[in-house]
């Protein structure tokens, strides 16, 4: 039996996620027999007492898997006796398996983000800009940058764009520049920009009137924008783009390949994708998580 449940902030729009449907989904596909449950938890220091519980009942054989989300992420790490090396790079966790007696952590946001860039078709190298430097950032500055990409990383506090850039950047072969977001900073690099990267929560339900975008900054020409929110379905910052003549598109796909890789590590099967895109596809906005 695989059975997951899904960390996460109490209060943070948890009864809204997909998560539950699309592993459902491959799992009925698969006809394996399972359950895929959303289990918030307070942010730390409050929530650590059922954060181990959680992970116990891993240690057990009682759960198989986890997925991890914000506020979690990061503070999991101290939780787990050993790291892939994509967490460890990235320095963030959303998913956890066994393997063998160990408690892993593991980032499949990394290869979801670049296997759903390649569906979109987007160019294979030049300028990024990514807004944001929390880990979902990382993530997007890690596949990107292993792809020979020049990232520009933005955030609000200039300190964790540099933070972002100086763990990631390779010694022999630095590619990523910090930048304050505003519209100064973004005036300055946009005209090189061939994909931008919304890393960012703005815009996402029930907030989807926001936008990481800065007012009075136009978009460049012949870029992609890419906004990790999948929820609404289209986004402030993706219908601004489009009207701008962009081709624009929501986190679902990402977030579709990050499960299929995390299903795929709990089971050992290869993840239905078709089936959990099309469960994606049929999901009107709202999945109630029990």
């Amino acid at each position: 039996m695989v059975e997951a449940y899904r960390l996460g902030l109490t209060g943070w729009p948890l009864k809204h996620s997909l998560s539950p449907a699309l592993h459902q989904a491959a799992l009925a596909s698969l006809g394996l027999e399972g359950d895929y449950r959303c289990f918030p938890i307070e942010p730390l220091p409050e929530g650590v007492e059922p954060m181990r519980d959680l992970l116990g009942r891993m240690r057990t054989g009682e759960l198989k898997g986890l997925n991890v989300t914000v506020p979690h992420k990061e503070s999991v790490i101290n939780y787990l006796d050993r790291l892939t090396a994509a967490a460890e790079r990235i320095g963030a966790v959303n998913t956890i398996f066994m393997d063998g007696h160990n408690l892993v952590g593991d980032n499949t946001d990394r290869d979801g983000f670049l296997a759903d860039l390649d569906f979109t078709r987007a160019p294979a190298i030049g300028h990024a800009l990514v807004l944001g430097a929390g880990g979902a950032a990382r993530a997007v500055v890690d596949g990107l940058c292993g792809r020979g990409w020049k990232v520009w990383v933005a955030a609000r506090r200039f300190r964790q764009a540099q933070e972002v850039a100086e763990s990631l950047n390779r010694p022999r072969k630095p590619a990523i520049i910090p930048l304050k977001l505003e519209p100064r900073t973004l005036t300055e690099v946009i005209e090189k920009v061939k994909l931008i990267v919304n890393a960012t929560p703005l815009g996402m339900k029930p907030h989807s009137d926001t936008t990481p975008w800065p007012e009075g900054v136009g978009f460049p020409e012949q870029a992609l924008v890419y906004d990790l929110v999948y929820m609404p379905q289209e986004t402030r910052l993706t219908r601004e783009a489009r009207v701008a003549g962009l081709p624009a598109v929501t986190g679902m796909g990402m977030l579709v390949e990050q499960a299929a890789l995390a299903f795929e590590r709990w089971t050992g099967y290869p993840a239905p994708r078709h089936a959990m895109r099309l469960a994606a596809e049929r999901w009107g906005g709202i999945e109630t998580c029990h």
